[in-house]
């Protein structure tokens, strides 16, 4: 297991550490649903910095990103962030990242930190035909995410940027937290607003240290990956390794809108003509009509009990307070308002298909 350059720092504040991608990760500090609300209702800080960054540049950066990515990045301004996926050539997914437009021929890829070393091998493998320069950044940068409604205000007395004219997923380059160069960027994973901070490895002390105390009016504290978690599916964001993977493909998960056919990228043909006649499965939201918390795996059963899919996410929601889930059921049952049945151990609780997101804010 590696550790990430805070992890003394997250012992010391009493952190669950557990082992996550290859890596020790704080995964709570006083509980999960008090962690979920403070980001909710006020504005907590994740240590992410198991994330891998790949910097891309040279004349042929872009032709590489277009090639690998489904979103269309010839799109991007500088300062710009684009959510986007590497299909690959079976109509899956090998992993969903964020690109961001650094310089003019400049980009920066943020992936999962357990596909670090298969996205590598994957973007290397077509960047024989473009020769950009790529560099894997991973071990070197740390990244905290700063989320909640009241992160802009709590962290402007760090930057002399003004923080609130970064809109949602644009950055800025800049001071903070009397670092210089950071990547200041208005990202996140969990609906409640605020920023991404990338560092260098031996600048991230400094700066969580400052964030805490310029924070501290605010009740800022640390957030575990447990709430992230639970964050990120009250919102149906989708989680690599459980909402999608390498046998799910964007049109099945509800990412066509990062799938851009105006270009050619790897398997495109492929699933633009899934697209055109429609996948047999889709990924659904669903809240639960009784008690009960639907967890990965479970079962998806029509009336007669038979089964028709699976959740791929599930959770007791701390901001509604009833269980909800993600799943994937056949196309012809997955309007919203469709009663289903999630099978929990012997009992059949019944739900019902929603639009996302689960929470409004």
């Amino acid at each position: 297991m590696k550790n990430i350059a805070l992890h003394s720092v997250h012992e010391k504040l009493g952190a669950k550490m557990v082992p996550f991608a290859g890596y020790n990760m704080p995964v709570q500090y006083e509980g999960v649903t008090a962690e979920h609300l403070t980001v909710r209702e006020s504005v907590g800080v994740f240590d992410v910095s198991h994330m891998g960054e790949f910097l891309v540049s040279g004349e042929n950066a872009l032709a590489l990103i277009q090639k690998v990515t489904s979103n269309d990045a010839s799109k991007l301004e500088i300062g710009d962030a684009q959510y986007s996926c590497l299909p690959n050539t079976e109509n899956g997914i090998i992993d969903d990242l964020i690109c961001y437009r650094i310089k003019e021929n400049e980009y920066l890829l943020v992936v999962n930190a357990s596909n670090i070393e298969k996205d590598w091998n994957w973007i290397s493998s077509y960047n024989k035909e473009f020769n950009a320069d790529l560099r894997d950044l991973s071990e070197d940068y740390s990244l905290l995410a700063i989320q909640g409604p009241k992160a802009v205000d709590a962290m402007q007395s760090l930057s002399s940027l003004d923080l609130s004219e970064i809109p949602f997923y644009k950055f800025k380059i800049g001071d903070f937290a009397g670092i210089e160069n950071v990547i200041i960027s208005a990202t996140g994973y969990t609906g409640s607003g605020g920023f991404e901070i990338y560092c260098k490895n031996e600048e991230v002390e400094q700066i969580w240290n400052r964030v805490f105390l310029a924070g501290a009016e605010f009740g800022i504290k640390p957030i575990g990956l447990a709430a992230r978690d639970t964050l990120r599916t009250e919102m149906g964001y989708c989680l690599y390794g459980n909402d999608i993977d390498d046998t799910t493909s964007p049109i099945e998960a509800g990412l066509g809108w990062i799938t851009k056919f105006s270009k050619d990228f790897v398997n495109s043909e492929a699933l633009a003509k899934q697209k055109a006649e429609k996948p047999t499965k889709k990924l659904v939201a669903f809240e639960l009509n009784e008690r009960g918390i639907p967890r990965q795996g479970y079962d998806i059963v029509d009336v007669e009990g038979n089964v028709i899919g699976n959740v791929t996410s599930g959770t007791m929601s701390p901001s509604l307070n009833k269980g909800i889930g993600l799943g994937y059921v056949p196309t012809n049952i997955a309007k919203s308002g469709t009663r289903i049945n999630i099978q929990i151990r012997k009992k059949i609780i019944p739900a019902t298909i929603v639009k996302l997101p689960f929470y409004k804010g």
